[in-house]
């Protein structure tokens, strides 16, 4: 993940999840009932709560009540649980702004009761922008259709306002009986009275005004995303914040748009007894991201669960530009892994591991039959994706010395998260690239050539009690001892994103001190630990040496575990949807670049649209 990939997942902090419509009908009528005790004056409070609950409750029941159906039969997709939440925001600024303006009016003489209504349907006319431009972004683009359902709650005030303000009865339409109805004073507050006939066609030209700002203030912010990637921004805002609040797939729908068409090898290394497989190593060519569940961001415990033994399924030489579009398409990389299942010819014997190095890079591997499992890592140096050229440019490297199938994992386990301009990407033509490929080439010559001996497995694995918001997924932590002429290899596998520094070093010489003759730790680079934080990685919200001793004991429970086994690996081939190159960065750089100056931009439309609201009320 880039640093400007890194500022777009970090976005999701300010996302939550929308509570229930009735927890924000609730609490709208509750700070109804407060407003209305502080600005009205009668007798008893609770008929000033009471007051206060139809006059600005109302509308905000009505709105959230209305608005989802409404905006179904629109086309929509406006949950009641946002649309509630929609109109309890809406209510709110209705009533920041009455107490502020109330506040002005109490401390100076030039303003008075009249300043206080001004600023309620300016605040009125706020509320329809913001519903207009919620509404859009989140349900429906187009903004006739979208004006439809943003209007409901600055309709339903209005109303209210006409008819418990008698305005009707400076106006000459119908007889007795209509009037009684549309006029109604002796049943609302004295303060209503000060409301006349001009102040309605007032409200509906500033309505229109503040909807034209609003629908300026998207124009000028989708520009950029039209004309570069040939998307709206609003596709992006609406499936960002339904996966984020809602749990949808709406996000998926979006990055179908920019999706690309990708070959991507799937290799697949078992392990078997006389009973059935025990464990299975699985490597798809792809990124398990971009967050949470959404395209590939579940492809760890998704393979956990096809496979019939125990299941390690770590990162794989490729970055976010190799995201699945949408998790749909697990369930092709999951129909190749069990056709290279299927396709595996099994040997009894295996080398010893050996470990080399070049440059920055470290790589473990070690030969079974006539194919090999290697991970590299750049610990102690920081280290994030390796791009999917180099990672096959060195499987390439390692093939050219005799074997078969190579399996290239990342070990993906030391980073600093975001800090820092070099976030550790390895990329094709940098100098850590050929020190991948060089010892991937070393690898593959010793362990063609070296000797094959009887060869025994043992495995384990803790869900652990952490969650991932600890940075732990639901794989927990997974370990194979591998044992080939008296020498013991452990593969400990965590569901992680990354690894703080130097945690791996401490593990992996823990293990080989006491355990094993050579180690490695891998991450999964599970994207569900990052749907809430840009960067969680392990060790950054657990205890260290909780989890040394949590791997400690797999260990042991692995060694203790070892028995004969056969192991084979074979691999296929995957047509898949990925973001695709390039398109990744792009995106995040325009998401990044519309927060940025969205802020300033928002801040001039709105100080230019006040400016014309005092115009208007100083000229009516």
């Amino acid at each position: 993940m880039t640093a400007t990939q890194g500022d777009l997942a970090s976005l999701s902090r300010y996302i939550f999840t929308a509570p229930s419509w009735y927890a924000s009908v609730t609490f709208s009528l509750f700070i109804a009932a407060f407003a209305g005790v502080a600005a009205f004056d009668s007798r008893f409070v609770l008929e000033d709560a009471w007051q206060g609950v139809f006059f600005i409750g109302i509308p905000t029941v009505i709105a959230s009540a209305v608005t989802p159906w409404v905006d179904s039969r629109l086309g929509g997709q406006l949950t009641p649980n946002r649309a509630s939440l929609l109109a309890l925001v809406c209510e709110l600024l209705v009533v920041v702004v009455l107490v502020l303006a109330g506040i002005v009016a109490m401390f100076s003489a030039t303003f008075g009761q009249r300043f206080v209504f001004n600023a309620l349907f300016a605040a009125l006319a706020a509320v329809f922008a913001l519903r207009l431009l919620v509404v859009m972004a989140v349900s429906t683009r187009s903004p006739l259709r979208a004006s439809v359902a943003a209007s409901i709650q600055t309709v339903a005030a209005a109303a209210l306002l006409f008819v418990y303000s008698g305005t009707a009865r400076f106006l000459e339409v119908g007889g007795p009986i209509l009037q009684s109805y549309l006029s109604r004073t002796e049943q609302a507050p004295p303060e209503l009275q000060v409301v006349g006939p001009v102040d309605f066609p007032l409200l509906a030209v500033m309505c229109v005004l503040y909807a034209a700002a609003a629908y300026g203030f998207v124009a000028v912010i989708d520009r950029p995303w039209k004309q570069s990637m040939g998307i709206s921004v609003l596709d992006f805002l609406r499936g960002f914040v339904g996966h984020i609040a809602e749990g949808t797939r709406e996000l998926e729908d979006f990055f179908e748009q920019i999706g690309e068409k990708a070959v991507v090898p799937v290799t697949v290394l078992s392990f078997r007894t006389d009973a059935g497989e025990k464990a299975r190593f699985v490597l798809p060519m792809i990124h398990p991201g971009p967050m949470g569940e959404i395209g590939g961001g579940n492809l760890p415990p998704r393979v956990a669960a096809d496979a019939e033994g125990l299941a390690f399924p770590p990162h794989a030489t490729a970055g976010h530009d190799f995201n699945l579009v949408t998790s749909r398409e697990v369930d092709t990389i999951i129909d190749a892994a069990n056709r290279a299942y299927d396709a595996i010819e099994y040997h009894d014997d295996a080398t010893r591991s050996l470990r080399t190095s070049h440059g920055e890079v470290q790589l473990l591997g070690q030969a079974f039959g006539d194919d090999a499992f290697m991970t590299a890592t750049y610990s102690p140096n920081f280290a994030d994706d390796v791009e999917y050229a180099v990672g096959l440019s060195a499987q390439a490297e390692a093939r050219q010395g005799g074997l078969e199938n190579v399996m290239l994992a990342d070990a993906h386990n030391c980073n600093n998260g975001l800090a820092g301009e070099d976030l550790g990407h390895v990329v094709p033509g940098s100098k850590r690239s050929f020190d991948m490929i060089e010892a991937a080439r070393e690898a593959g010559s010793q362990l063609a050539d070296g000797s094959r001996q009887p060869l025994r497995l043992g495995v384990a694995w803790d869900r652990t009690r952490w969650e991932p918001l600890d940075g732990i997924g639901p794989l927990g932590v997974r370990v194979a001892v591998v044992e080939a002429d008296d020498q013991r290899t452990a593969y400990v596998l965590v569901d992680g994103n990354n690894m703080e520094p130097g945690l791996r070093d401490r593990i992996v010489g823990a293990i080989e001190a006491e355990h094993a003759d050579l180690a490695e730790v891998m991450t999964t680079d599970t994207h569900i630990v990052n749907t809430v934080e840009a960067t969680n990685q392990v060790g950054q919200s657990i205890d260290h040496d909780e989890l040394l001793a949590v791997i400690e004991d797999l260990v042991g429970a692995a060694t203790d575990d070892l028995e004969p086994v056969e192991a084979g690996m074979a691999t296929e081939r995957a047509e898949v949807t990925v973001f695709g190159n390039d398109r990744t960065e792009a995106l995040a750089s325009h998401a990044n670049a519309m927060v940025q100056m969205g802020g300033a931009l928002a801040a001039a439309f709105v100080a230019a649209v006040a400016a014309v609201s005092m115009l208007l009320f100083f000229v009516t």
